[in-house]
Parts: C-alpha cells; structure tokens; sequence
C-alpha cells in the first residue's frame, strides 16, 4: 500500500472509532438517571460527532468517495455495543465505566495513528481531536470516581481471595 492509502485506512478506522463512540455516547445519554452526568455525556457524543466530520473531511481531501467512510469496526473494539447487548438496567457508575473503556480504547488508537507518517494538517486535525478526547476521558474519570467500586460477583461457593 502507499502513503495514501495506508492514510486513508487509517482515516476510515478513525472515523467508524469516533461514530461507535457517538453512538455510546447517546445510548449512554439516554440510560443514565442522574441530572449532573448529562452534559459530560453529551459533550462526549458532540466530540465524537465533530471528529467524524473533521475527518471525512480529510479523506476527501486525500480522494475517498463522499460515502467512504463507512466501513466495518476491527473486531477488537465492542466497547460501545455492549450497552445494547445487556437488557438490564445500569447504574450511572457502570455507564460511566462504559464510556471509559470506550474512551481508553480511543486513546490508545489515537496514540497509534499519531505514531504514523501523517500529512501536516491531518497531523493537527488528529492532535486536536486527541486533546478535546483526553479533557472528555479525564471528566468521565472524575465523576465515575465519585461513585464506590463496583462489586464483582462471586460464583456460589467460591471463597474470597486471600488478602
């Protein structure tokens, strides 16, 4: 593959990334019962959705078809769909646990993609993004911290771990 292609790949990653974080962002919107986690919410849904018109924007600008965004997910990345996998209810502590997986997978992708010889003004777009990605990450931290830890359930009969 050549630089562009290699460049467009990568786009195209990025940008079904950013629409499955949009879409658990909004299911996480939609489930969540508190007031106070609303706007963190949907602060994280609009950053995803900007991200992903910035960077169709960049591969069309590299001469991807308007449409040529849309591409299947690597398998490695269901964080997002499991909130319509579990029909049961969720507490706000594990969706907000939910968005931070999300995020952290984001992250480390972002971190991936930067690694890689970019074109200059992509390279800004993809910096950009990642910085408005870590100010999200670090507001769902600060108020999934604000919540106790979650117990793992045990199975019948197994005895606690030694401490």
């Amino acid at each position: 593959m050549n630089p562009e292609e290699i460049t467009l790949a990568l786009l195209r990653e990025l940008i079904e990334m950013s629409r499955e974080g949009e879409r658990g962002f909004v299911l996480a919107t939609r489930d969540n019962r508190e007031p106070g986690i609303v706007e963190v919410l949907k602060d994280g849904e609009e950053c995803c959705r900007a991200s992903v018109l910035e960077l169709q924007g960049q591969a069309r600008l590299l001469g991807a078809a308007p449409e040529d965004g849309e591409t299947v997910a690597p398998p490695m990345f269901r964080g997002w769909i499991s909130f319509k996998a579990v029909p049961i209810s969720r507490d706000t502590k594990s969706i907000l646990e939910e968005c931070e997986r999300g995020q952290d997978y984001a992250k480390a992708r972002y971190e991936e993609a930067m690694k890689t010889e970019l074109p200059a003004e992509l390279r800004r777009i993809l910096e950009c993004q990642y910085q408005r990605l870590i100010a999200i990450h670090g507001r769902v931290l600060l108020l999934r911290n604000r919540y106790p830890a979650t117990e793992v359930p045990r199975a019948i009969g197994s005895r606690p771990a030694n401490r």
